[in-house]
């Protein structure tokens, strides 16, 4: 395991334990366990931060060691390769949410069902479109996630981030530089700690209503019930990649463990026994049809790592 030039793996396990608790730092550990995909070979080190603190202090320490840090949220829109995940691999689970009249300050690790639930609740509306991703808030800002119609875009007001200096630094909505699928967290490599977030008042039931109506029109139109990464491709300015690939007669097509989904032909799922090298196989065939039929280009909109 080469995972250190400065520190031995014993060595980089010992001072883990000086900045979190032995039941958050997990050895060799199987991604496919922190993958909605359940796909994924080991991650050397498997480090969960509950905190601002040991965000921080866990990044200086790979940076000083000149140790590979890989940061995930929930791992609904990743793809862990085969081999896994080389040095520490830093699962972000900090989960203060604090309400103040119609803004609320919300950490990264903190999922958008269980979000969208509690602003439910205390009649806060704004996030509905979200309640069926089941991602976490710093994932969904670093990709500027969206669903009928709206998207993070629309209530970011401003997000602290750590910067590639482990400094603090804070912006505002225009300097997200949001656009479809993107913002700036997609290009850097800083780390999301918190947003604060512009919602409205409105009925608990009208909220309740408008969840309900969303979550169960995923549940029609989406695999929901099969290991998937969300949608699998981006959608284009002038096409959507699911028709493609459906009136190019994939839906339902296979490789190996893989297969594109006979729901929605947007979606690759894990039939069981999928491994990283057959999503990908897939995703690279699905590409060359489309090209070929339409000369279109796809883009994943899912994130691969690992090796």
């Amino acid at each position: 395991m080469n995972i250190a030039n400065k520190l031995s793996y014993n060595e980089i396990h010992d001072r883990l334990l000086k900045i979190v608790n032995n039941k958050q730092v997990l050895i060799n550990e199987p991604m496919l366990k922190h993958t909605s995909l359940k796909i994924g070979g080991n991650a050397d080190f498997y480090v969960v931060a509950k905190d601002y603190n040991q965000v921080i202090n866990i990044i200086k320490f790979a940076k000083d060691n000149n140790i590979q840090i890989t940061v995930v949220g929930n791992g609904t829109n990743l793809l862990v390769r085969d081999n896994g995940i080389r040095g520490i691999t830093l699962k972000i689970l900090t989960n203060n949410i604090r309400v103040s009249n119609n803004e609320v300050i919300v950490d990264s690790g903190v999922s958008l069902p269980f979000l969208a639930i509690k602003l439910q609740k205390i009649g806060l509306s704004g996030l509905e479109f979200a309640s069926g991703i089941p991602g976490s808030i710093g994932g969904a800002i670093r990709m500027n996630a969206g669903a009928y119609g709206r998207e993070m875009k629309d209530i970011i007001i401003e997000t602290t981030y750590l910067d590639e200096n482990c400094e603090i630094k804070k912006i505002n909505n225009k300097e997200h530089e949001f656009s479809y699928r993107h913002s700036i967290f997609s290009d850097k490599p800083y780390i999301i700690l918190s947003s604060k977030l512009k919602l409205i008042q409105d009925d608990k039931n009208k909220i309740k209503e408008k969840m309900n109506n969303i979550i169960n029109d995923r549940k029609e139109k989406q695999p929901v019930n099969m290991p998937s990464a969300g949608s699998t491709f981006r959608r284009g300015k002038n096409f959507i990649a699911a028709k493609l690939i459906d009136e190019c007669g994939l839906k339902g097509y296979k490789i190996g463990g893989a297969s594109v989904s006979t729901i929605h032909s947007g979606f690759v799922v894990n039939n069981g026994n999928a491994t990283a090298e057959d999503v990908i196989n897939l995703t690279e065939y699905i590409k060359k049809k489309v090209k070929e039929k339409f000369n279109v280009n796809l883009e994943l909109e899912i994130e691969i790592v690992g090796e």
